[in-house]
């Protein structure tokens, strides 16, 4: 029996537990190696798809399922199979045709399986795909191949709000549109969150919600945040996370999800 048995840690990959500068703190490694070993089940949830998350795997040595895509997904990797997973509606292109009309500066990527689909592209496309390590199709919204497990819309912040409050306004029943960084605003089917796989992937494994630890730095870790017994974040957190009220660690590159590990050490 291990100290940790039974405990559920579910962390954000990009800005929580891996840093904007592509160098792990080892001392996040090393921790998580330690809450392991003495039995704790530890996870990503992730804005990734699996595409562009299953190159950075020897860097976050998970021993359970992994969410993506926003909660869209939750795949095993020691299997290689997808265990749920959750596609936009259809009707997606139309909608975001009709969105472009009101919002035009907005750039998509989309993502059909394992392939990603890019239009009207912008400095933030690229940059997302080159740190995701990752190529893309440039056409046409509508030669896009159905379905997409989830799309993100590129642009500035400000442009970004007016594209999020007018896609919510005519098809809030549809989509969920929630930001995992100031350039990017993430969709995903109505219902499809972060929380809500985290909670899925506590009942596979028999993990009661007291024990399950969520960390995140944006607006779109927050569903899982709300559904943990305690939701973390790094102090270099987006003000949302901040005033939403999580315990704040450390800044990711010093070792944010280290510090919450040596938190649950002094817990259980």
């Amino acid at each position: 029996m291990g100290k940790f048995d039974g405990v559920l840690l579910a962390t954000d990959f990009d800005d929580t537990y891996f840093p904007e500068s592509g160098v792990l703190p080892p001392e996040n490694l090393a921790a998580v190696e330690y809450f392991k070993a003495n039995g704790g089940t530890f996870t990503v949830s992730t804005g990734r798809a699996h595409t562009t998350f299953a190159p950075f795997l020897p860097q976050a040595p998970v021993n359970a399922p992994v969410i993506l895509s926003n909660g869209a997904q939750l795949y095993d990797f020691a299997r290689e199979e997808m265990l749920l997973s959750t596609t936009v509606p259809e009707t997606i292109a139309q909608d975001l045709l009709d969105l472009i009309t009101r919002v035009p500066e907005v750039g998509l990527e989309a993502y059909h399986g394992e392939d990603i689909f890019i239009w009207n592209p912008n400095p933030w496309t690229w940059y997302h795909l080159n740190k995701a390590r990752c190529t893309a199709t440039e056409c046409p919204i509508r030669e896009m191949p159905q379905p997409w497990g989830k799309a993100i819309l590129h642009q500035d912040q400000d442009i970004l709000l007016r594209a999020q409050a007018d896609l919510l306004s005519h098809h809030g029943d549809r989509y969920e549109a929630i930001f995992s960084n100031y350039h990017m605003l993430e969709l995903t089917a109505k219902g499809s969150t972060k929380g809500g796989m985290v909670l899925a992937l506590a009942e596979r494994l028999g993990i009661d919600r007291a024990h399950i630890y969520c960390a995140g730095d944006n607006q779109n870790d927050i569903p899982m945040l709300a559904i943990a017994a305690e939701g973390f974040a790094p102090a270099d957190c987006d003000e949302s996370v901040r005033a939403w009220g999580a315990t704040l660690l450390p800044p990711c590159a010093d070792g944010a999800i280290a510090a919450l590990i040596r938190i649950l050490d002094g817990r259980y």
